[in-house]
């Protein structure tokens, strides 16, 4: 765990990320397509999205791995678009860990130091400084093999701190950790964008840890912005249909609203997150098909006559067996209604409309 007994001033300034129109295109394929969005200085942004969306691309477009096929991105208010990695004041953290094999822990750290000349003593001063961050003091004559995961990524963000940039970027640090170490090391990295003050660019697919560290969520589909907000408003108003489906544990139902209403029309879809659904004597008819009983709650995968799938999160333990008839009750305001064809929020629809569903 990260040093917070003895909290420092942040160790540059951090800067804001704008990306303004961006599109990035191989050939005839587009990863990219017309993608704007801002992070505010020392606030922490993740990019969240299935493979192969363009979260990557979009990082590496930030860092000046890849040039912009259109559009312009900017640090800090500076137009770095065509500017090389090197001058954009930035650190990176690869996946991969990217650690060099037959260096120590401390001259792994201080590779890019010594790359851009920075005088020895003050290369001392800030591998001292990172070290007593992230506690791997006792490591720094070990060679990446020696190392656990955890210990690897520790060593990954030690080279990311002592360049001292405004903005750092991360593409998916956590996916080569086990589920618990995951859980630890978001904690960690969280705690330390707070302590040194910077903006950070995080890249993941896992919406457990975009809904846990982010400041700012933008969600990416097939190269576009579906929806660029704060945590708690992707998950209580999701722009589309899309993201209803993608955040949450399990995600939320996602169904024609003619299963709630036959009068409702096969223009619109509705939504109802499953821990918002309860057993009671009237409701939605389904039947249980599975249980899965997870300690604190249980999860019912039903279906309702009309044949929509429907999860349920219920708290404790629920014995329903396989085959069981249930009816399913939700609060009308927990309701959410997407267009059928664009897939985008739908805002008008009265939900009183759907009363008998409580």
């Amino acid at each position: 765990m990260f040093d917070v007994s003895n909290p420092t001033d942040p160790i540059n300034p951090a800067a804001s990320v704008r990306l303004v129109g961006v599109g990035r295109s191989f050939g005839t394929t587009a990863a990219l397509r017309d993608v704007s969005f801002t992070v505010a200085a020392g606030s922490f942004c993740v990019l969240l999205g299935p493979s192969g969306c363009g979260k990557t691309t979009c990082l590496r477009l930030v860092a000046g791995l890849e040039q912009a096929t259109t559009g312009r991105v900017e640090i800090g208010g500076c137009d770095v678009t065509h500017l090389p990695p090197a001058a954009r004041g930035i650190a990176m953290v690869f996946q991969s860990y990217a650690l060099f094999p037959h260096l120590t822990v401390a001259e792994n750290i201080m590779f890019g130091l010594r790359a851009r000349s920075v005088a020895k003593p003050e290369r001392q001063i800030r591998l001292d400084r990172a070290v007593a961050i992230l506690g791997i003091a006792h490591l720094l004559a070990r060679r990446p093999s020696q190392l656990s995961g955890g210990q690897q990524q520790r060593v990954a963000l030690g080279r990311a701190i002592v360049a001292e940039a405004p903005v750092c970027l991360m593409d998916e640090p956590l996916s080569n950790l086990d589920a618990q170490l995951r859980a630890d090391m978001r904690r960690e990295i969280l705690e330390l964008q707070r302590r040194l003050g910077i903006t950070m660019l995080y890249v993941t697919h896992d919406q457990t840890e975009a809904m846990g560290m982010a400041d700012q969520v933008v969600l990416l589909r097939d190269g576009r912005v579906e929806q660029d907000a704060a945590p708690a408003e992707l998950y209580a108003r999701p722009a589309t249909g899309f993201a209803a489906g993608f955040i949450g544990t399990p995600p939320m139902n996602v169904f024609p609203a003619e299963v709630l209403r036959p009068a409702a029309g096969a223009q619109l879809l509705a939504g109802i997150r499953p821990e918002c659904l309860r057993l009671a004597a009237m409701g939605i008819p389904a039947t249980v098909t599975h249980a899965e009983y997870l300690g604190a709650d249980t999860v019912l995968t039903c279906v309702a006559a009309s044949g929509a799938r429907l999860l349920a999160r219920l708290p404790g333990l629920v014995a329903a067996r396989p085959g069981a008839p249930v009816h399913l009750s939700a609060d009308p305001h927990d309701i959410h209604f997407f267009d059928a064809g664009t897939g985008r929020r739908v805002v008008t629809v009265q939900q009183s409309q759907f009363t008998e569903v409580s």
